[in-house]
């Protein structure tokens, strides 16, 4: 270990060793160390690898000083007295702003969550538990669990909520973390919506020389505050609200009053700047008039008269039972360069803090010495009861005192709660003044005329008393209250109760000092109420920087923490305690009697060992079920003792253990001797038997191979009588032969020569065109060059073969889907090809027929419904009016047996049209989409007239008509021309189509030029 765990076994004991141990341990990366069971946190300002859940398991049941010191060990012994024990605790974390207090609050917190019981109520409570850490800042958290140790829930308190810390902080400080997370982390919409910039420097409550700290990211925290407000049950709505209220802090802090003077020569105060205070209405929802008013006057009430009277600028400006573990984190004493009302306040509930600490700590050691059976001594120590007198007693206590000049009528001043103090407090031991009339500080020129001095615990503290009594009455005026709850805004209402008119409080409400005094009280029941248990944070340098101790600020901390006495306390009896299991476990080794195994009581056994380790019998006491020693030099004697008995017992171990690998490997050695020799004599005799084996078939291979070779020259010789015989006759037949054949031989041999070359030539040229055939696409119009021009025709021939063929092999893949769809672009290119300059166009797009899904669509249900057929097309047209040439939407529906037209938005039939009333389709040559439907005359559907429509599917809309036309073997005649007629009811209208310069983002416009012509100007880039 190093340097020393526990504080109370340091020896020497003084200021300078406690601070050396300290900084050894920090240097080494130890920042905990115990004084009993109170634990002394340094803050490393960096991340150690020694919160794992490893670690959790390690301290998880174990005794609390059995491993080095650590949070952890604290948690789980409050943790475990809590259920086991049934003892409500209470952890007490103490320390100036910067020491690590929230972080040793959430470590303890998360020690608690990963040891107790599973589950998913509980795991969603233990969620919402860690989350609460970074919604709040300076509370008390209650954590309800159930007889198990479970967590129900948890209640949280504040105690002592820096307000002065919102408007003022100290130097070297920033304000509350919420204004610069929210300003750095939140989007650019919601600061929009806050009516908030990201720059710092814009609002005054934000501390600049501290607004960035090195390591803490403000905007990641953010979304971490955001996460856990969620997981704690925040709504959105009420996330928002609380966003609003923190933007409107920060414009209430940007707004500046003005002095005036009345005609009746009173002064008044007005705004400088309206701008903020508009903004902060709009995000409250509050009148702006009603709010500046607030500011600026207040209401007196008397006899029942109401009279409004103007501030001036300085006043405008200012049930079941559960058991219970509170993990109360509060900042600690403070000394600063120029202390006030704030460091008055602080320093009394520390000194409260003390108080409870000295009798609690010494309560305990009193409780178990009797429940030891130990004969107990007064405990001489510094208590400090006579300070917390001198702050709080009702009758000459300096708040008593305060609150008396605040309250009293006729001029009140902090001069003239200073002369009252001096007059009460001055022969008070504690208390300091220049104008006292102790005769000893007369000649104190360190003490200014407007201070006065209190000797507190941890030291004097010089305090100013200006702005005491202002600071004391900290009245809210009822006219803000009143504004506030006029609000729309949900939560202002409920922060502000006492607006509500229907419950008006004509009473004074109370003093600061005394809402502390209260609050302190409420704090003290509640720990009192619990064991309590102690956390100490230590800030080692100002910088906020790792691997820097500072030993004048540290040291400074020590004394105002009391570190020093709680050591003193701890030592005044025994400075050490053990149970008699682990004790005799630690230390048997020193004893012949008790080494290795003890088979009595653990006591009789600890009886043992200090008998024959001769301790004096002065030194220690016996229990009934733990040892005491008093002088840390005892066990630190104890301890080298066993230090070098475990030496000689490593030495002796070490000894046993090389003697028996030196055997083990000797045997090993033996055994292996014996096993190689046998393996090798195997393998000499295995190779002897190889090469005799070896030996003998080369002989019998050269004896078989010579027997062979004697067969084959007898069986060669036989074979080639054989062949000779055979030869002869086959010359003398052929000679024969020719003899007869050559007369006819003669006679024909130019034209068999001139049929072998032709086959050849065209055995070569079919075996290349085969190794050259061209891919097996239609559209592939390569062919392989004529070798020979003699070949011509049969080389066109084949190319024309081949090529019907592999059409008849890709036309053999279609579907019936996909044939019907290239029959009818076979059809559209028949038609159009050649002839409408839009034709091109639609080659590539595929004819999709239903373009309005109308059979899936419930828009078109009712429209669905009222057609029988089929649909075949369905499409969005514009039916083109006559009287100025502009369209209007139709829906256009094709089935097998007639066309109807559709209102677009509702739905109903325009018109229906047989199929077979339909006379001709005219189109122009150019690339527009119009086209009209002439109708037979005589027909029932002729009566309106014809139909002149455009639209983007012209070409697939005419071929679906010509393809239903031909089927019903009735053709449909497709006219294509730049001039044509239509009949609109009696009166027939020309429709000209020409070629015009782009308008309207190249689009086809149509335009009426006299009743009979209609003109239809095609762009020509179209």
């Amino acid at each position: 270990m190093i340097g020393v765990g526990d504080m109370v076994l340091l020896e020497p004991l003084s200021e300078d060793s406690f601070l050396e141990n300290l900084r050894n341990r920090f240097d080494h990366s130890e920042i905990y160390t115990y004084i009993g069971s109170v634990v002394i946190s340094v803050n490393p300002y960096r991340s150690l690898p020694i919160y794992t859940s490893d670690k959790v398991e390690e301290y998880r049941n174990r005794n609390f000083y059995e491993l080095s010191p650590h949070i952890y060990a604290l948690a789980d012994e409050a943790y475990h007295s809590l259920r086991d024990q049934d003892k409500d605790q209470c952890i007490l974390i103490t320390g100036e702003s910067g020491a690590g207090k929230t972080e040793a609050s959430k470590l303890v917190m998360s020690y608690v969550a990963a040891v107790c019981g599973k589950g998913q109520e509980v795991n969603k409570v233990k969620e919402q538990l860690l989350q609460s850490n970074p919604v709040l800042e300076g509370s008390h958290l209650e954590i309800e669990s159930m007889l198990t140790g479970d967590p129900l829930g948890g209640v949280i308190s504040n105690y002592l909520l820096e307000k002065s810390r919102v408007v003022k902080q100290p130097r070297g400080e920033r304000n509350f973390h919420i204004f610069y997370q929210l300003l750095s982390g939140a989007s650019d919409d919601t600061l929009k919506k806050l009516k908030l910039h990201r720059d710092f420097s814009k609002y005054n409550y934000l501390s600049l020389d501290s607004a960035v700290v090195n390591g803490l990211d403000d905007a990641t925290n953010f979304r971490t505050v955001r996460n856990a407000m969620q997981i704690v049950g925040f709504m959105e709505d009420e996330v928002q609200s609380v966003l609003e209220l923190v933007a409107a802090v920060l414009k209430l802090g940007n707004i500046e009053f003005k002095p005036e003077s009345r005609c009746n020569g009173t002064d008044e105060s007005r705004i400088k700047d309206k701008n903020d205070l508009k903004e902060m209405c709009e995000l409250l929802g509050i009148e702006q008039s009603v709010l500046e008013r607030a500011f600026s006057y207040r209401t007196v009430e008397a006899k029942m008269e109401k009279v409004s009277t103007t501030l001036n600028v300085a006043q405008a400006q200012t049930k079941t039972r559960h058991k219970v573990m509170g993990v109360l984190d509060i900042y600690g004493f403070e000394i600063f360069e120029d202390n006030s009302f704030e460091q008055f306040i602080i320093n009394y509930c520390n000194e409260k803090l003390q108080q409870i600490f000295i009798e609690l700590t010494l309560r305990e050691e009193q409780e178990e010495y009797v429940r030891e059976g130990i004969e107990w001594t007064n405990i001489e120590y510094f208590n400090n009861a006579i300070i917390c007198d001198l702050i709080e007693n009702n009758q000459n206590g300096i708040l008593a005192m305060l609150d008396e000049e605040c309250l009293r009528p006729g001029t009140v001043t902090d001069e003239t709660f200073l002369d009252k103090l001096n007059t009460v407090c001055a022969e008070h031991q504690h208390f300091e003044s220049r104008l006292s009339k102790n005769s000893k500080f007369l000649n104190d020129h360190s003490l200014p005329h407007s201070c006065f001095r209190i000797q507190h615990y941890a030291g004097k503290v010089l305090y100013r008393v200006e702005g005491f009594v202002d600071k004391n009455n900290d009245l809210l005026y009822r006219d803000l209250s009143q504004a506030m709850f006029k609000a729309n805004h949900s939560l202002i209402k409920q922060l502000f109760p006492e607006g509500n008119p229907a419950k008006v409080n004509l009473k004074r409400p109370p003093t600061a000092g005394f809402q502390f005094r209260a609050s302190v009280g409420t704090l003290m029941k509640n720990l009192q109420t619990k064991n309590p248990n102690y956390i100490r944070c230590i800030k080692p340098n100002d910088k906020k920087a790792p691997h820097i101790f500072t030993e004048s600020l540290v040291r400074h901390q020590v004394r105002y923490l009391g570190l020093m006495e709680n050591v003193r306390v701890r030592r005044a009896g025994y400075a050490f305690r053990q149970a008699y299991e682990p004790c005799l476990e630690r230390y048997k080794m020193l004893c012949k009697q008790t080494w290795p195994h003890w088979r009595g009581p653990a006591r009789e056994g600890v009886e043992v060992l200090m008998a024959n380790l001769q301790v004096p019998a002065e030194e220690f006491s016996y229990g009934r079920s733990k040892i005491f020693i008093r002088n840390p030099r005892t066990l630190f004697f104890l301890e080298e003792r066993r230090r070098q008995c475990l030496q000689d017992l490593a030495t002796l171990i070490q000894k046993i253990y090389r003697g028996w690998k030196c055997r083990s490997h000797f045997l090993l050695l033996k055994k292996s001797q014996i096993v190689v020799a046998a393996w090798y004599r195997r393998y000499a005799q295995q190779k002897k038997y190889q090469r005799i084996k070896s030996a003998t078939t080369v002989v019998q291979s050269y004896t078989r191979g010579w027997q062979a070779r004697k067969l084959l020259r007898e069986l060669k010789y036989q074979k080639r009588c054989e062949e000779a015989a055979t030869t002869i006759a086959a010359y003398w037949h052929g000679t024969q032969v020719r003899r007869e054949y050559r007369k006819f031989f003669r006679a024909n041999a130019g034209k068999k020569i001139y049929n072998f070359t032709i086959q050849r030539i065209m055995q070569k040229y079919f075996l290349g065109l085969k190794s050259s055939l061209p891919s097996m696409s239609p559209i592939d119009k390569t062919w392989p060059t004529r070798p020979y021009l003699f070949l011509d025709g049969v080389h066109t021939e084949l190319r024309r073969i081949f090529h019907l063929w592999r059409c008849k092999k890709y036309r053999s893949q279609f579907t019936e889907e996909k044939k019907a769809v290239y029959e009818e672009k076979l059809e559209a290119s028949e038609i159009f090809k050649d002839k409408k300059a839009l034709y091109p166009s639609s080659v590539s797009q595929p004819f999709k027929g239903d373009y309005l899904e109308i059979s899936k669509n419930p828009k078109y249900q009712k429209l669905n419904s009222t057609v029988d057929e089929k649909v075949l097309l369905a499409d969005v047209v514009n039916k083109i009016n006559r009287a100025n040439g502009k369209g209007t939407a139709r829906i256009f529906l094709l089935t097998k047996k007639s066309v109807v037209l559709a209102d677009q938005k509702t739905g109903q039939v325009k018109a229906s049209v047989p199929l077979p009333d339909l006379s001709s389709v005219s189109v122009s040559t150019q690339s527009d989409g119009f086209f009209a439907l002439k109708l037979k005359e005589g027909s029932a559907s002729a009566v309106k007239g014809d139909f002149l429509l455009s639209s983007e599917h012209l070409i697939e809309i005419i071929t679906k008509l010509h393809r239903i036309g031909a089927t019903d073997q009735e053709q449909l005649n497709i006219d294509i021309s730049d001039e044509f007629l239509v009949q609109f009811k009696q009166d027939k209208v020309c429709v000209k189509f020409i070629q015009g310069a782009p308008k309207n983002g190249n689009s086809v416009s149509c335009k009426r030029k006299n009743n009979r012509l209609l003109e239809v100007s095609v762009p020509t880039t179209a």
